[in-house]
């Protein structure tokens, strides 16, 4: 027998169905998706990851990262988390969805620069440099100077990723110049630009994960971007 988790509270309920003046057959279903078990919000996921990746084969740890963001429904959501959770149930219940998302993410994976982006070498570059990306974010909260030794130190970890991304064993990969660095600096100024504005047309794979966030009730740390910027100039100046 399934576990289940108490009902979600009355109140936040009866508010998501007014927010959302929704028909009685809505209800009925509202009532159903808000009623289900970790377990059963768990399988729905899980169908729906099987299905989008079905008939042809992304890049394993791609699949693992997808299916890792999933939602957690608190055992008291607010009607905000409850709305999103149920406009989520609904869009993965959606054949037509999960066929969007198998061509976007299709495309995405064998098309263009997608075949290098998603390839070992490349996925392993990508994970060391979620890691080391975690030092830019916590100097930033913590306000360091992007100058002082730390930011130096910082800087010269990234850069030593970001030079060794195309390295090759007959190839060194890109010189560590303070040229290079500063059009590191530049293209973080663009990343920050580019973060700052939203998308034009949001996909169905966007808007699963904006749901999943908006259930877990936990917005993605925004990247320092002008941090970083910063310590990368001041970092292809000599140290004194």
């Amino acid at each position: 027998m399934l576990s289940r988790r108490p009902p979600a509270p009355r109140p936040a309920v009866l508010s998501a169905i007014l927010r959302q003046d929704s028909t009685a057959e809505q209800v009925t279903l509202m009532h159903k998706l808000v009623g289900m078990s970790d377990e059963e919000r768990d399988r729905l996921i899980d169908e729906f990851w099987t299905e989008v990746s079905a008939g042809w084969e992304p890049p394993e740890r791609m699949v693992e990262w997808w299916r890792a963001a999933r939602p957690e429904l608190p055992e008291h959501p607010t009607a905000t988390q409850l709305e999103a959770w149920i406009e989520l149930a609904e869009l993965v219940r959606d054949s037509e969805v999960r066929q969007a998302v198998r061509r976007d993410l299709h495309e995405a994976c064998t098309t263009g620069a997608g075949p290098l982006m998603t390839s070992s070498p490349m996925l392993d570059a990508l994970e060391e440099g979620a890691t080391i990306g975690q030092p830019v974010m916590d100097a930033a909260r913590e306000q360091v100077p992007p100058d002082s030794p730390r930011g130096r130190e910082i800087a010269d970890q990234w850069i030593g990723w970001l030079t060794g991304i195309f390295a090759t064993p007959d190839s060194p990969g890109i010189p560590d110049t303070p040229e290079f660095r500063i059009q590191a600096a530049d293209q973080m100024r663009k990343g920050a630009e580019w973060d700052r504005t939203p998308p034009e047309q949001e996909g169905p794979f966007d808007r699963y994960m904006e749901l999943v966030t908006t259930v877990n009730d936990a917005p993605p740390e925004r990247f320092p971007y002008e941090w970083l910027a910063d310590a990368l100039r001041a970092s292809a100046v000599p140290a004194s």
